[in-house]
């Protein structure tokens, strides 16, 4: 690379594009010590998108009351206006989960700082904030937040604006200017340079818990909201392959989980699944089973199967034309003998794909009501 030819980054066209928060992460994202990392506008892409994440974070906590009351000697709370935490055992499971996974991140990330590892604190913060606080705990804390229990509603409102004060500290050296803007804007602080550093985040063991004391993991938390995932990731997956819209309600039955870890959580999982109950005229067509639970689905409620026909016959269609133009290609003796093995390798992969999609696709066009059997 010649910044003469023109051929290498430009941080100030990057810092204009994306701005100077994403440009800065995505350097020190591939800051990996003994290795060469090709940087690409993908990843400063990312980086500017993970900023909007943070920012929409913040947005909805503070739509539904959550912050953190800043303190006047810069700790991040105001004196006199500190509300702990309650103790553990009247906190929900996805409250003590989220706190116990801030606990065990921050310690990672206190030591990722030692060494110097700026790459893997970034990895590490990236994912915590984009997968389990945004993409999880944000959705299980909905329900609380818009639910009939004001105390539970104020206790995830506590637990919401800890959890993102301490998360915006501890990415503050990698996103200053936008860490800046969130925190005394979710906090009220005066700024937080001179915020005191998250150290490791409490677990409180009781209520007169206050700020800066010892964490503490929570292995039974995090293990029963590691089988929740599980079990949500597996029925969103038979949804997806099942052609049903991620908003759209589907009558369930949940069998089996009242002799589960999860029995206290049916709730929750029928908001995240979009899940109703079942009417008087509920009849199953589907089931998945996770976790001890057998989630049955009537996937016909509601459904334009003849809108899924014509879906389905369209993805069949392009999948039986793809396996027509790979095979004629792996039949010619020229590029079998001619083209790279791995050229080969990867298309014979591709033809194989396609089979399966095909395969898949015709199963779903027959199990469709007024199907013959024959496909569509």
């Amino acid at each position: 690379m010649s910044k003469t030819r023109g051929n290498t980054v430009d941080p100030l066209d990057w810092i204009e594009r994306f701005g100077a928060d994403a440009t800065r992460f995505t350097l020190a994202r591939g800051a990996t010590p003994g290795g060469d990392v090709a940087v690409s506008e993908e990843w400063v892409a990312g980086s500017r998108n993970f900023c909007n994440k943070l920012w929409n974070a913040v947005r909805f906590a503070q739509l539904n009351g959550a912050g953190a009351a800043a303190r006047a000697d810069g700790t991040g709370r105001r004196a006199g206006a500190v509300r702990s935490i309650p103790a553990a055992d009247q906190l929900s499971v996805p409250d003590r989960w989220i706190l116990s996974r801030l606990a065990a991140v921050t310690a990672e990330v206190d030591e990722l700082f030692e060494q110097f590892e700026f790459a893997k604190v970034c990895e590490a913060l990236y994912h915590f904030a984009w997968d389990e606080v945004c993409d999880w705990y944000l959705e299980l804390a909905k329900p609380s937040l818009t639910g009939q229990d004001e105390q539970a509603a104020q206790t995830t409102r506590l637990v919401l604006g800890e959890v993102l004060d301490r998360l915006l500290r501890l990415l503050h050296p990698l996103l200053p200017f936008v860490t800046e803007e969130l925190w005394t804007a979710l906090t009220g602080g005066q700024s937080v340079v001179v915020a005191a550093w998250p150290g490791e985040p409490a677990l409180p063991s009781d209520a007169a818990t206050t700020p800066g004391s010892q964490p503490s993991a929570d292995p039974a938390a995090e293990a029963e909201m590691a089988s929740l995932m599980r079990l949500v990731t597996q029925v969103r997956r038979f949804r997806s392959d099942q052609g049903l819209r991620p908003g759209q309600q589907v009558p369930a039955v949940l069998s089996g989980i009242g002799q589960t870890a999860l029995r206290a959580h049916e709730d929750r999982i029928r908001a995240l699944l979009r899940l109703r109950d079942p009417g008087e005229q509920f009849t199953p067509t589907a089931s998945v089973h996770a976790e001890g639970v057998t989630v049955e689905l009537d996937t016909l409620a509601g459904f334009d199967v003849a809108a899924e026909r014509r879906r389905l016959a369209k993805d069949l269609a392009a999948a039986e034309a793809e396996i027509d133009a790979t095979e004629r290609k792996l039949a010619s003796p020229s590029f079998v003998e001619r083209a790279p093995a791995a050229v080969v390798a990867k298309n014979r992969d591709r033809l194989a794909a396609a089979q399966h999609a095909a395969r898949r696709l015709t199963e779903r066009l027959a199990a469709l009501p007024g199907s013959s059997g024959e496909g569509a």
